[in-house]
């Protein structure tokens, strides 16, 4: 079983459209989203849950009101302002450090284990897909990206897949470590932009860090050759192997907006790229 994690520096490369085109094309595999942050392969894939999971991480702190004595000690201590003046405890304000509970006279403080947001296995027409929701404003993202790494890994081994196609969150943070470490190969898509250079390179800073091998993809080269041509003299003097070059084309578009991918879309072209750019990527792995 090999894992295959496509990240993107930065937002909007085009990050998700590949990981469904390589949901499409790649057979006996595992999806994973783990963008949980602003998750959208749903989009593109509609899976149907069919195991559905909390996912709780951290604490935070809860007044009981009959045992509380009004002495106001908590409000004193908070730095983070979660206590309110009325004592009660505001949960997108609170950090968990516990203070609270420690210096409460009445013992009317408890720390409560966190309900950060959920987690699913699905099944699309591609395939089994893991995903996940991470709570509006929750942290540990990291830890909830693992663990539905960890879940997907098991399906894999479990049915003899071959395959594990995870869709990275963009940037470098800890969500992306977590999706990143570990891994076979990455596939990075970038845009042919000085942000998207810059982004770029940040990603392959990462995945020397860590090891793993880097193939890039340039999406809509077209509408910037001379910063495509840039960012391609860049991954030569680093050692990163271009793995294939996408023009703009409108069928991506449409294909998004019917909720389907660039493998059923009406584009031979971009799918020949597409088969091109797997082709290469796999060949790289074995």
């Amino acid at each position: 079983m090999k894992q295959i994690v496509v990240l993107s520096g930065k937002g909007g490369t085009g990050k998700t459209v590949m990981t469904g085109a390589l949901a499409a094309l790649v057979d006996n595999k595992v999806m994973v989203d783990c963008d949980v942050d602003a998750a959208d392969l749903h989009l593109l894939l509609t899976p149907k849950v069919v195991e559905r999971h909390e996912f709780k991480s951290g604490k935070k702190a809860r007044i009981d009101e009959r045992a509380c004595v009004r002495c106001g000690r908590c409000l004193e201590v908070c730095r983070f302002g979660a206590v309110t003046k009325k004592l009660f405890i505001d949960m997108s304000s609170c950090e968990g450090c516990g203070l609270c509970a420690r210096v409460c006279p009445a013992a009317a403080i408890t720390m409560e284990e966190n309900l950060c947001g959920e987690w699913f296995v699905s099944e699309t027409r591609f395939g089994t897909m893991v995903h996940a929701r991470l709570g509006i404003g929750e942290e540990n993202s990291g830890k909830l990206v693992a663990q539905i790494r960890q879940k997907a890994k098991e399906i894999a081994k479990e049915a003899f897949r071959d395959w594990v196609i995870i869709d990275g969150p963009p940037g470098i943070g800890c969500p992306v470590m977590a999706s990143l470490s570990g891994v076979d190969a990455v596939l990075l898509v970038t845009e042919p932009s000085c942000s998207g250079l810059h982004d770029a390179g940040r990603v392959i800073d990462l995945g020397k860090h860590f090891k793993v091998p880097v193939q890039l993809v340039v999406n809509k080269w077209d509408i910037n050759p001379a910063v495509t041509e840039q960012i391609e003299k860049y991954c030569t003097e680093n050692g990163v192997a271009v793995a294939g070059r996408l023009p703009f084309d409108r069928a991506v578009v449409n294909a998004v907006i019917q909720g389907r991918t660039i493998m059923e879309g009406e584009s031979l072209g971009l799918k020949a790229e597409i088969i091109k750019i797997w082709a290469h990527l796999k060949g790289a792995i074995s």
